[in-house]
Order: structure tokens, then C-alpha cells, then sequence
């Protein structure tokens, strides 16, 4: 087996920048297979949609890419690289998240076990020389999955800002108030 990806998240719901980052790293980094793994329950923020629907809105904003995406048990990312005991991996983080990297449960183990692969993004200083951190190129996409969830109980399209099969089954499964 060759270099694996993880991109890791609650994806509530996934939006086109989670696909852009996906879509970039493959491009940029040396991955030669990509995880995306929906967390059931995230350690450090709520979820609005259960992890089925969040799985399910996945398999739809991924689809076509190659990758596999999957339910993730575990509530910490240290946790869940213990558990998958590969060799080097490169796990999936965006600029903003790397400010908040020291305060996630042990830090300093998560880069024993991955390296990260963090998109930059305009605003966020770069780490390029950090030891195990790999950082490659995102065009901005100026949506937040809390921005779709408040234009879902709005009633707003969400044209543009999630893939049309993600919409459409916000729509039918009556998510975030989208009925």
C-alpha cells in the first residue's frame, strides 16, 4: 500500500470546499489513496444531522473521486490513527484548523502517527517549515456548513454551495429544518 490521505470531519453537511480540498490534495500531495471519514461524534463541536445522514451526504459530495469514505467511531484524531495502524499517513487539515492544532488531544502524538497535510488559505500563516507538515494550495471557497445549515432552515437554494445530490437529500430528509 502506498501513501494514504485521511480527511477527517463531522461534514455537516459537506460542502464544495470540503470536495475542493479533497480534489487539491490529491493533485498536490503524494497521497495514493484518500480516506474520508465521517466522525459519529466529534469530541469538540455538536452535530445538527445524525452520523447516517452525515455518511450519506458524504458518499454524495465525494462521489467520483477516488476515495472511500467511512464512519469514524473514535472522537479524537490521535485516537483514530492509533487505530488504523498505517504507515505515514498524511491527515487532512485546512489552514484554520492548523491555529487550533495545539489545543487537540495529544498534539504531539498525532504528528508521531501523520503528517499533516494542511491547504493554505488566504489569512492563515503558513507552515511550510514545520517538520512533517506539508502544506499545498486551495483556491477559497467562502462557504461554512453553518452558513448551508441557517440557508437550509431559511428555506434559501443552496445552489453553488453543496453538490445537487447533497441538496436534494437535505431537501428529502428534511434536514435542518429544510422542510
Amino acid at each position: 500500500m502506498g501513501v494514504v490521505g485521511i480527511f477527517g470531519g463531522r461534514f455537516d453537511p459537506p460542502h464544495e470546499g470540503h470536495r475542493a480540498l479533497a480534489e487539491a490534495a490529491l493533485a498536490q500531495l503524494p497521497i495514493d489513496e484518500l480516506r474520508i471519514t465521517v466522525v459519529e461524534d466529534a469530541a469538540h463541536k455538536g452535530t445538527e444531522a445524525g452520523a447516517g445522514d452525515r455518511l450519506a451526504m458524504a458518499r454524495l459530495a465525494f462521489a467520483g473521486l477516488p476515495a472511500t469514505v467511512e464512519l469514524e467511531r473514535h472522537r479524537y484524531t490521535v485516537d483514530a490513527l492509533e487505530a488504523y495502524g498505517l504507515d505515514d499517513p498524511i491527515f487532512l487539515i485546512g489552514a484554520d484548523e492548523l491555529a487550533d492544532f495545539p489545543t487537540w488531544k495529544e498534539p504531539e502524538r498525532v504528528l508521531e502517527l501523520a503528517r499533516l497535510g494542511v491547504a493554505a488559505r488566504p489569512g492563515y500563516a503558513a507552515a511550510t517549515s514545520a517538520p512533517r507538515i506539508l502544506t499545498f494550495g486551495l483556491q477559497p471557497h467562502p462557504v461554512s456548513s453553518s452558513e448551508i445549515r441557517a440557508r437550509a432552515a431559511a428555506g434559501e437554494p443552496l445552489d453553488g454551495l453543496v453538490a445537487p445530490a447533497v441538496a436534494e437529500y437535505v431537501a428529502a430528509h428534511d434536514l435542518y429544518g429544510a422542510g
